[in-house]
């Protein structure tokens, strides 16, 4: 037999993902077989996983968490925004559909079907799953065909330890208002509630933690302070990254426009942990600092909405001038399309067919096309010989004379291109900078040094996370509220 335990929070971002990791490395030290898992995800910022397909970062960290190979079985539901009200629907790590949220709904009965096959897949040889909700369960309009919180713990049978938010303040009114708004059936399979993010002396919140107690018959696993090491691990949303870290004057600032459908920025994660590298998101309204030594132009879900996007707030202009000052460029994946010479969609993948103007720092042309390149690949920095590893999430092809001056060897084939003098630089390749020889010999190039091992710095995070959970929440508690589950059952 299996156990599971499921994790809902009383809104995003009150911590989910971070608690399910930090549970996930305790447990698995303790000698378990741990696997995570969330039903649907919603995010830009996806993980190639060994199996051949994509997850949300999150879900690839917990992996890694449970010192376990990532799986499309871990998040089967990935939604990824293209515009304010339709989605790319990915299932078990495919492209399924694109789907309008009305459309989506109608689709999430067959897929409640793929998801429980995924759990039950994901539960084979482990003693333990912690499952991640999604948002709230107190968002009781999407209650009917939901499958990211309530839905899917009915469904699967699972207990749910309902977590809030103190950082954010109104914590006793989350877990009590969440109590008070949810139907009796859903009420009932809340077994117990934490309290995420204290700062100070959790003492403090002796009377409010009883309180809360008192008023819904839950026990309490815990009172869990704020995790001052939490930066040190790949950043979920980009708002977690931009906020992230100590303060730092780093001899390299990195700039990097936050664009409206930025995606796969985890890029980002190492660059931001070096401290000799000071990483400035940009948001819209505000110019591309005139100080910057390099402009990273992140990944895009939508490369022509983006590019649109980005000159509509004149960045364009700020890059120009960032160029003419003798400043580095390096476009990854939608980032690398935009700086070349044209972008052309004839198929209306993204919209309207037609093409248009890239920002002309490359000569390349790319040409968007209905296959998406997605896999893990081995590379060499060809000027430092530096082997990296990374993945390729993308579609469409990029061609053209700067191409024949590439700078990395992927899987034997030459990949990326750079301007004559070497300053703009692009590739398709995600999560190069994760590799620390290639990082320093980066980031020697812009003037600064690099601090090797950021990979063990995140394996020991985990480790630090796990010990403070250790510390200050029941773990025996949660074991105890784990159901049983007979795998393989539907």
């Amino acid at each position: 037999m299996t156990r599971a335990i499921m994790i809902q929070g009383t809104g995003s971002n009150v911590g989910k993902s971070m608690l399910v990791a930090g549970l996930a490395r305790a447990f698995t030290r303790r000698g378990l077989k741990v696997a995570p898992f969330k039903p649907q995800n919603m995010s830009n910022n996806a993980a190639v996983t060994e199996d051949g397909g994509e997850i949300g970062r999150a879900q690839a960290l917990q992996a890694l968490a449970c010192r376990m190979p990532s799986s499309v079985h871990m998040n089967p539901v990935l939604l990824k925004p293209e515009t304010d009200i339709g989605s790319q629907v990915i299932v078990q790590g495919q492209r399924f559909a694109t789907a309008a949220a009305r459309e989506y709904s109608k689709l999430k009965p067959q897929l409640l079907v793929r998801v429980l096959e995924s759990y039950h897949r994901i539960a084979e040889g482990r003693d333990l799953v912690i499952v991640e909700g999604a948002g709230s369960p107190a968002e009781i309009n999407l209650r009917r065909g939901d499958i990211a919180n309530m839905g899917f713990a009915e469904a699967a049978g699972l207990s749910v330890i309902l977590a809030g938010d103190i950082d954010r303040g109104g914590v006793i009114a989350q877990l009590l208002g969440t109590a008070e708004i949810l139907p009796e059936n859903d009420r009932a399979l809340i077994r117990a509630f934490l309290v995420n993010k204290f700062r100070g002396d959790p003492s403090l919140f002796d009377e409010g933690y009883e309180e809360i107690r008192r008023r819904t018959g839950w026990p309490g696993v815990g009172v869990l302070p704020w995790f001052d090491g939490a930066w040190k691990l790949p950043a979920e949303d980009i708002m977690d990254l931009d906020r992230s870290g100590p303060a730092r004057d780093g001899t390299v600032k990195v700039v990097v426009p936050r664009l409206p459908r930025i995606a796969n920025f985890d890029d980002l994660d190492p660059l931001n942990a070096e401290p000799g590298v000071t990483v400035e998101i940009v948001p819209q309204g505000r110019a591309l600092p005139g100080d910057a030594t390099l402009v990273l132009m992140p990944g895009s879900k939508s490369t022509l909405a983006d590019l649109e996007a980005f000159r509509a707030e004149g960045w364009d202009i700020d890059l120009a001038a960032h160029i003419r000052r003798g400043g580095h460029v390096l476009g990854l994946c939608g980032g690398y399309q935009m700086l070349g010479e044209t972008v052309s969609d004839p198929l209306g993948i993204e919209g309207r067919k037609g093409s248009v103007p890239g920002l002309g720092h490359l000569a390349v042309s790319t040409e968007l096309t209905e296959e998406k390149r997605l896999g893990l690949g081995q590379a060499v920095h060809m000027a430092s010989g530096a082997a990296l590893s990374g993945y390729e999430i993308h579609l469409g092809r990029t061609e053209g004379p700067d191409c024949e001056r590439a700078w990395l060897d992927l899987d034997g084939r030459p990949e990326g291109a750079a301007s004559a003098n070497g300053r703009v630089r692009g590739c398709y390749l995600h999560g190069l900078f994760a590799s620390d020889r290639f990082r320093a010999a980066y980031l020697a190039e812009l003037g600064a040094s690099s601090t090797p091992g950021y990979e063990a710095q995140v394996d020991d995070t985990l480790d630090a996370l796990a010990n403070h959970m250790e510390r200050h929440l029941d773990l025996d508690l949660i074991w105890s509220l784990a159901q049983e589950i007979p795998v393989g059952s539907d």
